[in-house]
C-alpha cells in the first residue's frame, strides 16, 4: 500500500477509500516517485493520482518524491488512488449529487448543435459566443447548460480582478512555469447581451439559475453598475428563477447594490478562515479577509441564500486551527451552505506557500462533519431550493 498525503504522511484508513466512481480520471505524476509504507520511494514507478467528477470531495493527496527535474504540475485537483482487489480506489466522499452536474456523453457533434442552435436565436450576442467556446472548448457545465437548457447557466462579465490566486485557473503570472488551463476573458458583457441569455433561460427553464462570476473571468463585483443594471432588467420581465453571484466577496458595498437591485443567492469563495492563509493564496488587491466576512454578513442579514464555496485541501482545510476558524464563524453567521470544492493546484506548491499543519490533521471527514454539526447544508452545487 502506497503512503497518503494528508497533510503528513500516513496509510489510508479503509473507511477514507471508495471505488473510483464514474468520470474519475486517473493521472499519473510525471518524474514524481510514489512513497510506500515505510517512507520508500518505489522504484521505477510514477506516482498516480486521481481528478475526481462533481459531487465528491478529497480526502488525502498522493504522497510521492519529486524528483529535482520534475515540470510543474497542471492546476487540477490531485487525489490520492490505489488499486484495492484489482480495482481502482479514491480517497474521497459523496457530497451532493445534481443531475444538471452529472458528465453526459453526447453524441458527435451533438454539443455544437445545441450550441449551434441557441446562438442563430440570438447571433449578435457576443456573451454567447463567449460561452460557446466554454462549453465546446473547456467542457464547462455551467456553460453547456445555457444551450442544453437546464440547470444554473453562467454569465461572464468581468475581465478585471482583484486577486491574483496562486491557483487562478485563467490568469497565471508570466513566471508561473505553467500555463493557465483556459483564457480569461477579455471583453466586458454589456447589459443587453446579459439580460437577454438570462431571461431565455429563467423563462424556459424551471426552478433555473443563471450565475454571474465564472472561471473564465475575474471578479465579477468590479463590474457592478452592468450586473445591477441587468438584474433589474431581468426582474422588469420575469419574477421566475434563481439570479445568483458568484464573487470572493471582496467588496461589500458593491454586493450591496446588487443585493438591492434584486439578487436572489450569493456564493462567496475562500480557501481558509485565517487571515495568513487566505492571504497566501488570493493574494487580494486593496480588501482582506474581514472585506469578505462583512459581506457574508450583509448578505445573510438580508435574507439572501448564501453559501460558501470553500476551496478544499487535505493539511489545510482540517488543520485543527481551521477546523476551529470555521467553527467560530459558522457559528456566529448562519450561511445556508458550504459547498465544497477542491482547491486545483500542485499540492506542493500550495504547502509550500500556506505551510503543512504543525499537529496531525483532524482528518477530512472530521472536518466536514463539523460544518454539519454547525447545522449547515454541505454540498457542491447551488440548488434551487
Amino acid at each position: 500500500m502506497p503512503f497518503a498525503d494528508g497533510g503528513r504522511l500516513r496509510v489510508p484508513r479503509p473507511d477514507e477509500l471508495i471505488a473510483a466512481p464514474p468520470g474519475t480520471i486517473p493521472t499519473v505524476l510525471p518524474r514524481r516517485t510514489p512513497l510506500l509504507v515505510g517512507g520508500h520511494a518505489a522504484r521505477n514507478r510514477v506516482a498516480l493520482g486521481a481528478l475526481l467528477p462533481a459531487g465528491y470531495t478529497r480526502l488525502l493527496l498522493p504522497a510521492y518524491r519529486r524528483q529535482s527535474d520534475a515540470p510543474a504540475l497542471p492546476l487540477f485537483g490531485y487525489t490520492f488512488a490505489c488499486v484495492v482487489a484489482d480495482e481502482l480506489h479514491v480517497a474521497a466522499m459523496r457530497t451532493d449529487a445534481s443531475d444538471d452536474w452529472t458528465p453526459r456523453t453526447f453524441a458527435p457533434s451533438e454539443l455544437e448543435s445545441y450550441v449551434a442552435s441557441r446562438r442563430a436565436r440570438d447571433p449578435s450576442n457576443a456573451v454567447l459566443a463567449q460561452l460557446a467556446v466554454c462549453a465546446t472548448t473547456y467542457g464547462c457545465f455551467t456553460a453547456q447548460n445555457v444551450f442544453l437548457e437546464r440547470g444554473e447557466a453562467a454569465l461572464p462579465v468581468s475581465p478585471r480582478c482583484n486577486a491574483r490566486c496562486i491557483g487562478c485557473i485563467s490568469e497565471q503570472d508570466a513566471d508561473a512555469g505553467f500555463p493557465s488551463p483556459q483564457a480569461r476573458v477579455r471583453d466586458e458583457a454589456d447589459v443587453d447581451a446579459l439580460a437577454r441569455i438570462a431571461l431565455a433561460h429563467l423563462e424556459r427553464v424551471p426552478d433555473g439559475i443563471v450565475s454571474f462570476g465564472q472561471g473564465c473571468e475575474g471578479e465579477p463585483l468590479l463590474r457592478v453598475t452592468t450586473i445591477a443594471r441587468a438584474i433589474e432588467r431581468i426582474r422588469a420581465q420575469t419574477p421566475a428563477g434563481t439570479i445568483n453571484l458568484n464573487t470572493n466577496g471582496s467588496l461589500p458595498k458593491s454586493l450591496a447594490v446588487l443585493i438591492d437591485a434584486g439578487l436572489d443567492a450569493v456564493r462567496i469563495s475562500l480557501n481558509s478562515f485565517r487571515t495568513d492563509v487566505y492571504a497566501t493564496y488570493y493574494r487580494p488587491l486593496g480588501y482582506g479577509l474581514a472585506d469578505v466576512f462583512e459581506s457574508v454578513r450583509h448578505a445573510v442579514d438580508c435574507g439572501l441564500r448564501v453559501s460558501l464555496n470553500l476551496l478544499t485541501h487535505p493539511g489545510v482545510t482540517d488543520d485543527a486551527r481551521e477546523v476551529a476558524a470555521c467553527d467560530d464563524f459558522l457559528s456566529a453567521v448562519r450561511v445556508a451552505m458550504v459547498q465544497t470544492r477542491t482547491l486545483n493546484i500542485d499540492p506542493q506548491r500550495y504547502f509550500a506557500a500556506v505551510g503543512r499543519p504543525s499537529q496531525p490533521p483532524l482528518g477530512m471527514r472530521e472536518a466536514l462533519r463539523r460544518i454539519g454539526a454547525a447545522g449547515v447544508r454541505l454540498g457542491n452545487f447551488t440548488h434551487a431550493h
